[in-house]
């Protein structure tokens, strides 16, 4: 590459970073024809650019005010981030709804609305089993660009310093969409730094981004018990799961009863997916009114919370192991500090899944009602914080970060999705002490043993 056009393009690329200093964040989506309506109802397969909708106009937009240490000589020390992966295709259950759907829709549907013809005549199902959840080029993306952000935010830890010294460290799920993840996070750095004589390593480790699969407790409890999902059950035969129904056949003038509550989650997830990975307002969301979209997320949100949050307690203690993992780097971090050291591990990066990511926040209080969700109160959960759109779209992050603020004043700022969030029941919320932080989690730090939590206890008969 000569010198000249490598100068191009550093500063065409500096020119796009510059941008980054000035994002509006009076964006609003719903001016936008090719976002969906219905796409901040999404839950867990939304964009991470609909919980932070500035993002749409600049994808690599910062704001470093939001930080607001309670002094000037505060810094960074440490940072903890467990990103869920980026925007994946379905699994092969959801494809196999997703072919018996269109294939319905295709031979049985009626009407002359253009976007029906859309699907009957030109839409194809693309979709195939093979695919199975692998991370699109779009969660590429994702994990690359949030990587640069990141960087941007905590530029003395994220540095190319701290990188090619060691002092990065990448821990992922060995699901190949959460090791691409990890491997489109690393290329998102070494691209804004443009390494090349250097590669860096990640660690597979399951025990600590897949401990689900490994608490027996969770599993026979929960996972493989139909009854633990009892209250999702009882909501897709209710009245409102029922009303969608009946409008989704009312549209394509078929029988009501060949819309079933997987058909309606199908035609929900061909919205969600094709505009997530393909960024199109599909024609499928045509099937769906603001009000239907709405019950469909309390219908996932359900999901989530009987099987990886409030729902069971075993569901956050399954977490326990990687809780304890975390306060551990903390620990050592705080440790190295106080002793003068350089902290070894400036950042830890880990990448899993939304089952790793919410059981730790359950376990942590954030998101917490006063009412658990139920099938039957819909109508009064309509402002609850439990909300999965909210919380856990692709490349969703729990970022702690650990500063120095002088004179022994360490302090731990919690973020979510790169928004500042506030510690349950702890003083000076926005970046208290982290001592406060240890005494508010201090029966869990104490206790809290995966072992002993998922052991599996069975009543004698």
């Amino acid at each position: 590459m000569t010198n000249i056009v490598r100068k191009v393009i550093v500063v065409h690329f500096m020119t796009i970073i510059g941008f980054c200093c000035c994002f509006r964040n009076d964006v609003n989506p719903e001016n936008n024809a090719n976002i969906p309506a219905i796409a901040k109802y999404f839950s867990t397969k939304g964009r991470y650019e609909e919980v932070n909708p500035y993002l749409i106009e600049d994808i690599l937009a910062v704001n470093r005010s939001i930080l607001q240490p309670p002094s000037a000589q505060c810094r960074e020390i440490h940072m903890t981030a467990i990103i869920r992966h980026g925007t994946r295709y379905p699994t092969v259950k959801n494809v196999k709804k997703m072919q018996k759907l269109s294939d319905l829709v295709k031979s049985s549907a009626s009407g002359k609305e253009s976007w029906l013809r859309e699907i009957q005549t030109q839409w194809t199902m693309w979709y195939t089993e093979d695919m199975d959840g692998r991370l699109v080029q779009k969660g590429v993306k994702d994990h690359k660009h949030l990587a640069v952000r990141l960087s941007k935010l905590f530029p003395s830890l994220l540095s190319e310093e701290k990188l090619r010294g060691g002092f990065i460290k990448f821990i992922t799920s060995s699901k190949h969409r959460c090791v691409n993840s990890t491997l489109s996070f690393i290329a998102g750095l070494t691209e804004l730094w443009t390494i090349t004589d250097k590669e860096f390593d990640h660690v597979e480790n399951n025990a600590l981004m897949r401990f689900f699969d490994l608490c027996t407790r969770f599993v026979e409890e929960v996972d493989n018990n139909p009854s633990a999902l009892s209250e999702l059950d009882k909501f897709k035969y209710g009245p409102e799961m029922r009303r969608v129904e009946q409008k989704i056949a009312d549209r394509l003038r078929v029988p009501y009863n060949t819309i079933t509550d997987d058909m309606a989650e199908a035609a929900f997830y061909l919205c969600a997916y094709e505009f997530a990975i393909k960024t199109v307002n599909s024609p499928w969301c045509q099937l769906f009114d603001e009000v239907d979209a709405q019950v469909m997320e309390y219908a996932n949100d359900l999901k989530q919370y009987w099987k990886r949050g409030y729902g069971h307690d075993i569901n956050s203690k399954a977490s326990c192991i990687l809780f304890h993992d975390v306060f551990s780097r903390l620990d050592r971090a705080v440790s190295e500090n106080r002793s003068g050291l350089q902290v070894t591990e400036a950042v830890t990066i880990q990448v899993g899944h939304a089952e790793t990511l919410l059981p730790l926040l359950t376990l942590l209080g954030f998101s917490k009602d006063s009412e658990i969700l139920t099938s039957t109160n819909y109508a009064t959960q309509s402002q609850r914080s439990f909300r999965t759109s909210h919380t856990l779209p692709y490349a969703a992050n729990l970022l702690l970060v650990l500063y120095d603020c002088g004179d022994g004043d360490l302090r731990l700022q919690p973020l979510l999705n790169e928004k500042p969030v506030t510690f349950p029941d702890v003083a000076e919320a926005s970046m208290p002490l982290y001592q406060d932080v240890r005494e508010r989690y201090r029966e869990l730090l104490q206790g809290c043993d995966f072992e002993t939590e998922c052991q599996l206890f069975r009543n004698p008969a």
